[in-house]
């Protein structure tokens, strides 16, 4: 083999560093980090890493889904073209295809070949599949020479087309007029193209130059096509000038400038967006301004690098540059937006349908999504349309449906797959997270409303919920906010139950099987899992997640994620806006799932809180369960006190729980009005707590005071303590005047005082004795009263005038409390004895002579020292 002369191996090498140098320019810009520009050697083109080692298997396949689909196909034979009529071309150039038609359900398709003929087609979807496409005229252009372009201009029912021979030609839309060479272009044109105006370019910015005195014509239409009803401009490269022009509706082309070459090379390709002018030639891309008359480098391209081609991206007013295969998109002011799309070859032809880019190369047409850049379809024309460069034309129109793409002789024509198809294909696939990708695609570009965004969050959570992929599918459920939470009471709850009714028939896109118990869901995927590892072994792909065959889960941890996610979604629903049948259901379901897993604390969190729980459906479930407490606080919420209660008391028998039994039932009791209840109740609280029994019945939560009679009657007599501080509550709180009570009060503060001296002063020795004072001090301290005994006494003692002095009185006569006798003679006006017991007994000579003051004889104790013995006291009164 000859070898390469060195000037070669240069020249290879420094296209390399160039393109190196290129890629670095493009990358910054770049929103797709998982694309690596590199240079290819058989092609010197971009490529991704993917594209550099197609048969690496550490990378998984693509996923594709149908973006668009064939709708009709058309062979130039001399059968279909009646060739006595049409001859068949010999190979088709150029396309184009018209946005609209007198006939709303038709497309005009322009074609253009090799020998200079022009085809006008009509395309009509709705019309049977033999008759979609049919040819209606053609005409020949110039001297025959090859068609290099076609524009249709709708509004002015024309098209221009660029000959080979260098010359612009003029034609009505229905080629029922002999072409026409638009003379004031006098040839040599390369490349032309219309005017067309971004969504935010307003009136007073459209500016054209005068020139020769003609002014612009544009009416300051907001169309995107750059055309008013009455006119449209266009720009033609003509070598190193650019020439602008306006088609009026009459058929004649006004020259409106021309700009002559303030750059190096031919101009083969060029866009006109609102008042830039994009082009590229040889040494590269450039961007003319109409308004400052401004030319400016967009960025140089590789010495080897092929001829420029541009692409003018309709929907968002934007121009495609590629340098090969590297596509890099810029705005009207020739900065780079977003980043850059990476072909898997150099395109023959680039067209544009929706938020897709098709690019056409080797019988092979392949779309990739504006912006993320990934190929997202693939589509391999027919093999019998023969060789040659391919050829694809879009509408040029923001809501253009079709695309067509022509072989040699044969053209197929092709419109968007609706994005419900889309969306299905990618879920019967499994690739959920493709088809959420695409679902938020389309909600960003506003072709989705928030009923169809929630229609399709549920659907997708229902196929993951079959999948076993119980955590995603309820992430889906909660982002669906028409999805109601009955539509999973199947899953928890067989038919029928009480709230079959109220489950929606909604069977979405019928992608998945009909609701059913979620062990039967776990159940049914794991024959699924089994039979998966089974083809694995026996090299046959499936669509069951790779992690569950090499991990294979069990059923009860399966049936464990699939609760507690399913719990996760009813507490989230229980904030929602419900019916209270749908409440009911909730809350219910809440509770069975909180069982299924013994979540002891979340079943009396919600048992115990507001709630819609529906009792007669948990009663036998918890209570065969043994979940009492749960029961208990259930009943409580739901105004059964009597049942909640009942299983207080049952659990208060158990010593670890007795005090949280003691606690909730007095809860219960403080709040209640009904006598009987309360006081059937009161002897096993006041048995285990004291201060809870008081706190029932001095409580201030209830709406109606029992009736002091009967609780006095309830209350055991041994539970003397209770009795003293129901009745202090009554005098003290109450304001109670009744002398009975008064009297009780006292006699039984009395009463304790006695029994409590005599502890204290009783035997030392005796063991009886010890053990007894014990039990009364500790009965004594407890916490219902904060005051000593004594000292209660002496106080309600001097008091109250409401008790019989004399009842008291009998009761502590032969005792030692001298301070209580003091008080009680004093209410007897026995003044005498009064003295006595503060001098004599007391010793408290200072009490004695306040004493003498209060009365109102301080000279009987005056008369004497304040040291006087007491029989000099006893002298000085008598």
């Amino acid at each position: 083999m000859k070898k390469k002369p060195k000037w070669q191996k240069k020249k290879k090498e420094k296209r390399k560093s160039e393109l190196l140098l290129l890629s670095s320019y493009f990358l910054p810009h770049s929103t797709f980090p998982l694309l690596k520009l590199q240079v290819n050697p058989a092609s010197y083109c971009f490529s991704s890493s993917a594209m550099a080692n197609p048969k690496s298997k550490s990378k998984p396949e693509p996923k594709y889904r149908p973006v668009i689909e064939p709708v009709a196909h058309f062979v130039f034979t001399p059968t279909t073209t009646h060739q006595h009529l049409f001859p068949a071309p010999t190979a088709i150039k150029a396309l184009a295809i018209s946005t609209t038609s007198s006939d709303t359900q038709q497309s005009l398709i322009y074609i253009g070949t090799l020998t200079g003929a022009i085809y006008l087609l009509s395309l009509n979807p709705a019309a049977d599949e033999n008759d979609r496409v049919s040819v209606i005229k053609h005409t020949l252009i110039g001297n025959g020479s090859a068609i290099v372009s076609i524009l249709v201009v709708d509004n002015l029912k024309r098209i221009i087309v660029l000959s080979g021979d260098g010359f612009l030609y003029l034609l009505d839309s229905f080629l029922l007029e002999a072409p026409k060479k638009v003379s004031v272009i006098k040839g040599g044109v390369t490349a032309f193209a219309r005017r067309f105006f971004s969504k935010n370019y307003s009136n007073s910015d459209r500016i054209l130059p005068k020139l020769n005195g003609v002014k612009s014509k544009e009416d300051g239409s907001s169309s995107i096509s750059g055309s008013s009803s009455s006119s449209s401009f266009f720009v033609a490269a003509t070598g190193k000038k650019l020439v602008l022009a306006e088609l009026v509706s009459s058929g004649s082309v006004v020259l409106l400038k021309e700009i002559l070459g303030v750059f190096e090379g031919m101009i083969r390709d060029l866009a006109w967006v609102d008042d830039s002018i994009i082009f590229g030639n040889k040494s590269g891309y450039f961007l003319y301004s109409c308004i400052s008359g401004q030319c400016g480098l967009i960025f140089s391209l590789p010495e080897l690098s092929g001829q420029p081609q541009l692409k003018l991206l309709v929907r968002e007013c934007r121009v495609l540059l590629l340098v090969d295969n590297v596509g890099v998109t810029v705005d009207t002011e020739g900065q780079p937006v977003g980043g850059s799309l990476v072909f898997r070859g150099v395109p023959d032809s680039i067209g544009e349908i929706g938020s897709h880019v098709v690019a056409v190369k080797n019988g092979k047409m392949e779309l990739y999504y504006k912006k993320s850049g990934n190929c997202v379809q693939v589509v391999m024309l027919s093999s019998d349309a023969g060789g040659g460069t391919c050829v694809v034309a879009s509408q040029e129109d923001v809501s253009g449906e079709f695309v067509a793409v022509s072989m040699s002789s044969k053209v197929i024509f092709y419109r968007k797959v609706p994005w419900e198809e889309q969306i299905k294909d990618l879920l019967r696939k499994k690739c959920f997270k493709e088809a959420i990708s695409l679902v938020e695609e389309l909600q960003s570009e506003g072709e989705l409303t928030k009923e169809t965004l929630s229609f399709i969050h549920a659907q997708v959570g229902f196929l993951l919920l079959f999948d076993l992929q119980f955590e995603e599918a309820v992430n889906h459920f909660l982002l669906s906010e028409t999805m109601q939470p009955s539509e999973l009471f199947p899953f928890i709850m067989r038919d029928p139950n009480p709230w079959s009714l109220l489950v929606p028939r909604n069977r979405y896109w019928g992608l998945h099987p009909p609701p059913t118990p979620l062990e039967n869901v776990v159940d049914d995927g794991l024959k699924t899992i089994q039979r998966a590892i089974f083809l694995k072994k026996a090299g046959i792909e499936t669509a069951v997640d790779d992690e569950f065959i090499v991990n294979p889960p069990t059923r009860a941890d399966l049936l464990e994620a699939a609760i507690e996610n399913f719990i996760r979604y009813m507490q989230a629903s229980r904030h929602k806006d419900l019916t209270p049948s749908l409440r009911e259901g909730v809350d219910t379901l809440l509770m069975y799932l909180y069982r299924a897993l013994n979540h002891v604390d979340h079943m009396e969190r919600l048992a115990s809180s507001e709630n819609s729980c529906i009792v007669e459906e948990l009663e036998m479930l918890l209570n065969d369960s043994g979940h009492l407490r749960t029961l208990a606080f259930l009943y409580a919420s739901k105004g059964m006190s009597s049942k909640a209660l009942a299983i207080w008391r049952v659990l208060a028998k158990v010593t670890s729980g007795q005090e949280t039994a003691v606690a909730e039932a007095s809860n219960i009791l403080e709040e209640s009005s009904d006598q009987d209840l309360v006081l059937q109740h009161l002897g096993w609280i006041a048995d285990i707590n004291p201060v809870l029994a008081v706190q029932v019945l001095i409580s201030d939560k209830r709406s109606n005071v029992l009736p002091p009679d009967e609780v006095i009657a309830a209350i055991d007599p041994k539970k003397v303590e209770i009795l003293q501080r129901y009745l202090q509550w009554l005098i003290e709180d109450q304001d109670s005047d009744d002398i009975q009570f008064h009297t009780m009060y006292a006699l039984l503060l009395a009463k304790s005082a006695l029994e409590s001296y005599e502890i204290e002063h009783g035997s030392q020795n005796s063991e009886a004795g010890t053990s007894k004072e014990l039990n009364v001090s500790h009965h004594g301290s407890n916490s219902i009263f904060d005051s000593p005994l004594r000292e209660r006494l002496q106080i309600f003692l001097q008091s109250s005038d409401l008790y019989d002095p004399e009842e008291v009185l009998d009761l502590i006569e032969g005792s030692e409390l001298w301070l209580e006798k003091a008080i009680l003679y004093r209410k007897l006006g026995q003044e005498t004895l009064v003295l006595q017991i503060l001098a004599l007994k007391l010793e408290d000579c200072e009490a004695a002579e306040q004493y003498c003051a209060e009365i109102g004889r301080p000279d009987a104790y005056m008369q004497g020292c304040p040291l006087t013995c007491p029989s000099s006291l006893l002298q000085i009164l008598y």
